[in-house]
């Protein structure tokens, strides 16, 4: 039986505006159209969803990626299985702790950075309004710091938005050369047992390698401001006693 896109919504798990946003990106399609505004939808597409908003959340593969590999599932069972092994990982990482969000708020957050954080898709709470696994322990960490005496206007949450952009670079080049690399040469069934090996790797390879980084970039920006030309003390006596002459009136 067909459903309507507020019992899809429903038995999904997500908002009517969020499947909008599926189907506007192809991700989901209705399985007929019965007027301009009334569409139908299988049954089927409950698990679907379900694994779209799961990869989604746990920010590893992106949209893209995600149509891609949805659209070849029959073709390339190894990419899903990455996918699930990859979300294996995640989850036991995530723990099994929940917080509300008047508990997170009692923390040290706002309800500004809760709801940036939620339409960036880096802190969503379940069904239930509460936040668990990765969503959580970046929450922590955000009352931590405030508790630790960095404001907003030292460490703004936007920051985040910074980070996300570098990070969906590197995240992006780790999954091409990981489905070129090893998915590519895997042996049948060794995918699942690779993928968990690589995703442990991969953060510590890239924690690591940020800490070898910061005090030699630290280094290299402190050389560069001093390489900076400064003004002369000629020009900056000139800029100075024009500032404070006063302005000659015009005659007619």
């Amino acid at each position: 039986m067909l459903l309507k896109i507020g019992e899809l919504a429903s038995r999904s798990g997500v908002s009517i505006a969020t499947l909008k946003f599926y189907l506007r990106e192809g991700l989901i399609a209705p399985a007929r159209k019965s007027g301009r505004t009334m569409s139908w939808y299988e049954p089927s597409l409950v698990a679907r969803i379900r694994t779209i908003k799961e990869l989604q959340r746990r920010q590893f593969l992106p949209l893209d990626v995600i149509r891609e590999t949805l659209a070849r599932n029959a073709d390339a069972p190894d990419d899903l299985a990455a996918a699930d092994a990859i979300a294996k990982v995640l989850a036991r990482h995530g723990g099994k702790r929940s917080r509300g969000r008047d508990e997170v708020l009692e923390r040290g957050a706002t309800e500004a950075e809760l709801t940036w954080m939620e339409r960036a898709g880096l802190a969503v709470p379940g069904p239930d309004g509460c936040y668990r696994g990765d969503d959580l322990a970046l929450l922590s960490t955000l009352g931590a710091a405030r508790r630790a005496g960095l404001a907003a206007d030292m460490l703004p949450f936007q920051i985040l938005g910074d980070y996300l952009t570098a990070l969906n670079q590197l995240v992006a080049v780790e999954l091409r050369m990981f489905r070129a690399g090893v998915i590519g040469r895997a042996k049948a069934g060794e995918v699942p047992r690779l993928t968990s090996a690589a995703t442990k790797l991969s953060e510590r390879l890239v924690m690591l390698l940020r800490r070898k980084l910061l005090l030699p970039t630290l280094q290299r920006m402190i050389e560069e401001e001093a390489r900076e030309p400064s003004p002369s003390p000629a020009r900056s006596r000139r800029g100075v006693r024009r500032a404070h002459q006063p302005r000659r009136r015009r005659t007619a």
